[in-house]
């Protein structure tokens, strides 16, 4: 673990700023360059930061779910956006789209979210234990 109050106090302005840049690029994927998988690196990112300042405890902390969770929910998330092209007779991850009033949500978005979750999980997991064993 890297004691210095000067990282430690950048990591707390820096940190909601990579996890906002982070859903930037998760948000903004389908239609430009970004997604799940560069919004998900800096994610799992925000927790290696984490974890090598503050403490594998507080970057567990920040998760809120263990790593491998988050691995199942990312990957079921990925499956079920090709749930509804399937559904409707057409092939398998066709994207469906869905009007909220003027907000157009699809199927797209939900296959970001999944690899975000599933990058994001499959980063803390490598680097956690790594950093367990510190001495």
């Amino acid at each position: 673990m890297i004691r210095s109050p000067i990282i430690s106090t950048t990591l707390s302005w820096l940190s909601p700023v990579l996890i906002t840049v982070a859903l930037f690029l998760l948000l903004r994927g389908h239609h430009e360059p970004g997604g799940g998988f560069a919004g998900g690196l800096i994610a799992g990112l925000v927790v290696i930061l984490e974890g090598s300042t503050r403490g594998v405890a507080r970057a567990r902390q920040i998760l809120r779910l263990p790593p491998r969770l988050w691995m199942a929910l990312g990957l079921g998330a990925a499956l079920a956006s090709g749930l509804p092209g399937l559904l409707s007779g057409q092939a398998f991850m066709t994207a469906a789209w869905f009007s909220i009033g003027t907000l157009k949500l699809g199927t797209p978005l939900l296959f970001d979210l999944g690899v975000f979750a599933l990058v994001t999980g499959v980063t803390a997991s490598l680097a956690l234990p790594l950093m367990e064993d510190e001495p």
